[in-house]
């Protein structure tokens, strides 16, 4: 998965804890309200990756919720560090996953490639306030979606903003937009309309070269391409988004039929929608049905998250 994604493999039991309940925040949450029902969840055209587990196809009914209509932010994130304190896991741990054609650093910053995927650059000083390396800052992207936060520190924002991660499914239910057992969240096949990209996802040759035809060659600001069905923006491309659920490649043989919350013990957290480094030729997990995971302590510079409320 090292086109999609690099993991961690940290020590978590030297970092203070980042479970941490916080005085609730302001909000700042323009939520759309999803009525709740029944989808068909997995791979319908049985093109994904067998190791994922997107089969077997199965009915889950879900209740009603509110979810965010775009990744949390820059800005969004910025109030909630300042309001708390927070510091990262990226800020505790001093470096951060950044995808070789978007780092921003002086050479010392560099810290090295990731194996077996070279494309990853370790980025000394790379953070949610240093999106690309130690030569940016935040305040360029305040309206992009807030990256280089792992698991636990989307946790940590959650509990700040009385709010909490979707389940996989609900994320699932979310994308789909109503349309039954289609590829991606518009529709089938078409990934550009009336002369426009769909999602923010790779152009090119990947990793060397992007064209950005679509306008972006990393993360585009948020409400950037046309919203699904129920008013969701982004949730294909640009950033992966971490899901409540551990993640285990056979629990759809399993999966209770209302409301499922995912397993108890899993491989990493769940991550779904892909990201600017996603294309069909190589890493088609742009797809609804498309799982993916990490280790709950890893960050990078194409993932971040959405939150969702009862």
């Amino acid at each position: 998965m090292g086109c999609c994604l690099p993991s961690e493999e940290r020590n978590t039991g030297s970092v203070e804890s980042l479970h941490v309940a916080f005085e609730k925040g302001p909000g700042h949450h323009d939520d759309v309200l999803l009525p709740g029902g029944f989808i068909q969840m997995g791979d319908h055209f049985s093109e994904g990756y067998l190791s994922n587990g997107e089969l077997p196809l199965h009915e889950v009914e879900l209740d009603s919720f509110r979810m965010d209509p775009t990744a949390v932010t820059n800005e969004q994130f910025a109030s909630f560090i300042a309001a708390t304190g927070y510091r990262t896991e990226a800020e505790m741990f001093g470096t951060s996953a950044v995808f070789h054609l978007n780092v921003e650093s002086d050479s010392q910053g560099i810290a090295g490639s990731a194996r077996g995927a070279p494309w990853w650059i370790n980025v000394r000083g790379a953070d949610w306030a240093h999106p690309l390396g130690n030569m940016s800052t935040w305040g360029d992207y305040t309206d992009h979606p807030v990256v280089h936060v792992s698991h636990n520190d989307a946790l940590a924002y959650c509990s700040w903003a009385g709010r909490r991660l979707p389940t996989e499914a609900e994320w699932e239910y979310a994308a789909r937009g109503g349309l039954h057992g289609q590829r991606y969240p518009w529709g089938n096949d078409l990934l550009t309309a009336d002369g426009g990209h769909m999602c923010n996802i790779w152009q090119g040759n990947f990793p060397a070269t992007n064209t950005g035809s679509d306008g972006f060659i990393g993360t585009a600001p948020v409400r950037s391409f046309p919203p699904n069905n129920y008013g969701l923006f982004e949730i294909s491309g640009n950033v992966w988004e971490w899901c409540a659920d551990w993640f285990l490649p056979k629990y759809y043989k399993n999966s209770p039929a209302k409301n499922p919350q995912g397993p108890t013990i899993g491989t990493g957290r769940v991550m779904r929608g892909g990201s600017f480094l996603c294309h069909d030729s190589y890493c088609n997990r742009y797809r609804v049905a498309a799982r993916n995971s990490n280790t709950p302590d890893s960050s990078t510079n194409n993932c971040g998250f959405r939150t969702v409320a009862e």
